[in-house]
């Protein structure tokens, strides 16, 4: 289809032509003049004719490039719609994370409100066993009560701790050192600003020095690795403050554990609220106590019960400790070192009797700090 531009072209080429017979007709002597003009207008046509080319190409650009807009408009269309898609799944998610958010933030107050019933249910089960406490305190870090056992029958105590940092308790040794001359459980709990502090695992002496044995742990660093029985047990502490241990023999499983504090003895007691076997060697020997464990609920449980005292307490057997434990609803518990090392500190003074008369030099205690 040719425009109005090529066909005026074609117009003014006819009119010089017919002009062009006229003239040679008439004239001959016109006729060089005017075979000269028709080489200046075969330039002009020549010129037009690739103008009207020109333009027949552009005509093919421009419809190429109109189906090229329509299919990029189409393409538009179909990349707008996946935004929207993108969008309306973006924004179906963010309200499904905001219902787990609200489901999730139901969980842990629902929890929070269990282990608080928990609580306040085993302070009761203790209060029915034991009566009321005779110290309380109720400090940033922790929370502690401490009952007498002279109404369980037997001559000690015992505390009941809510930690509310996990850094309240911590493993000490003596000197803060391994190989020392030993510190006093009241001077263990002196030194770091305890309200709260039993004795810890068991020791030996070598060259007048005292030494951890087993395995010790000490802000979140093995300072011992030994394993002196098949029987021994590690008592620890993890990074949230729970009560954690057992049979380790490898370094591997104590780090799983992430414990931060936590020293070695005999035996494990409970485990998930079932009695553990009691080694032959140690069954059925009535001796002072040091005990720890936690209940359902995670609050921890400190026990010091004396023994070799005549007319006052000759102490208790290891079997009649795990009657006990689980009548004061305990789920897992430890045995610590005893005898003459057991030793209950609590508010700035030892309120046990300890066997051997006075405190004993230890290489390490477990203190809660307030």
């Amino acid at each position: 289809m040719f425009t109005r531009f090529q066909l005026g072209i074609a117009g003014i080429l006819a009119a010089v032509l017919l002009v062009m017979g006229v003239v040679r007709a008439q004239t001959p002597a016109l006729v060089g003049e005017a075979e000269g003009m028709l080489l200046d207008t075969g330039t002009v046509r020549h010129s037009a004719l690739e103008a009207s080319r020109l333009l027949e190409e552009t005509g093919f650009v421009y419809e190429e490039l109109a189906e090229t807009v329509i299919a990029s408009e189409t393409r538009l269309d179909d990349i707008q719609a996946g935004i929207g898609e993108l969008i309306a799944l973006a924004e179906a998610e963010k309200n499904r994370a905001a219902e787990q958010q609200a489901a999730l933030e139901q969980i842990i107050k629902e929890s929070e409100e269990q282990r608080r019933k928990t609580g306040d249910v085993l302070d009761q089960v203790l209060s029915n066993i034991l009566g009321e406490p005779i110290g309380q305190t109720f400090g940033k870090r922790a929370t502690i009560k401490v009952f007498t056992l002279k109404e369980a029958g037997y001559r000690g105590y015992m505390a009941k701790v809510k930690l509310h940092d996990p850094s309240a308790v911590r493993l000490v040794l003596a000197g803060d050192k391994v190989g020392s001359k030993g510190e006093t459980t009241s001077q263990a709990a002196k030194r770091t600003g305890a309200r709260l502090a039993v004795n810890g695992g068991g020791f030996a002496t070598a060259k007048g020095l005292l030494y951890p044995m087993g395995i010790t742990v000490v802000d979140g660093e093995i300072k011992t690795f030994d394993i002196p029985g098949e029987d021994w047990s590690f008592i620890g502490f993890d990074a949230k403050g729970r009560l954690v241990g057992g049979n380790i023999k490898t370094k591997e499983e104590l780090k799983k554990l992430g414990v931060r504090h936590g020293a070695s003895f005999v035996p494990t007691l409970l485990k998930d609220g079932k009695k553990q076997k009691i080694p032959s060697k140690w069954a059925n020997r009535r001796e002072p106590r040091t005990m720890i464990g936690h209940f359902s609920n995670g609050d921890l449980l400190f026990i010091v019960i004396d023994g070799r005292q005549k007319d006052y307490s000759l102490g208790v057997t290891l079997e009649e400790a795990q009657d006990k434990l689980l009548e004061f609803k305990v789920r897992d518990a430890y045995n610590l070192d005893g005898g003459g090392s057991s030793t209950f500190y609590y508010n700035g003074k030892v309120l046990n009797r300890p066997s051997d008369g006075r405190e004993r030099l230890l290489a390490s205690n477990i203190v809660v700090l307030p």
